[in-house]
């Protein structure tokens, strides 16, 4: 087992970084970015997503829900500047689900469509990326 300074020197150098933990850690900021802004800022975005006006308390929610996915954002960051491998490999069986889960939940009138259409590009996006570098990494083993 590592110790605490070592890890964090890996945590800041990324020494080792496959190319599939470099697409998670990109999509870890993405999503580090945007729930900096649901956080700072939630009556832009929900504009920016076609929104109703939030009321106080629904801004306040909005916010909690920033923070939880700066949460996540930090994991993949985190996860992947570590060369995790198991992470990345369950980012992938993670992130296709995302399209069918905001599919159901437009449906049932719980998530607006452009927020579903937001986060299904960008899960299914992301998740091609780091499926291609894995696959590319995976024959490069061979």
């Amino acid at each position: 087992m590592s110790s605490f300074s070592e890890t964090f020197r890996r945590l800041i150098t990324a020494h080792g970084q496959s190319r599939a933990a470099k697409s998670v850690e990109v999509f870890g900021w993405l999503i580090l970015l945007e729930g900096t802004l649901v956080l700072l800022s939630p009556h832009f975005v929900a504009r920016l997503l076609s929104l109703p006006p939030l009321v106080s308390q629904a801004a306040n929610y909005f916010r909690l829900v920033g923070l939880l996915v700066c949460g996540v954002g930090m994991l993949y960051i985190a996860s992947g500047r570590l060369n995790a491998a198991g992470f990345v490999f369950a980012s992938l069986l993670d992130r296709p689900l995302v399209p069918l889960a905001m599919a159901i939940l437009w449906y049932l009138g719980i998530v607006p469509g452009p927020l579903a259409l937001i986060f299904s590009f960008q899960d299914f996006g992301s998740f091609l990326w780091t499926l291609k570098a894995w696959r590319a990494e995976s024959s490069d083993r061979r």
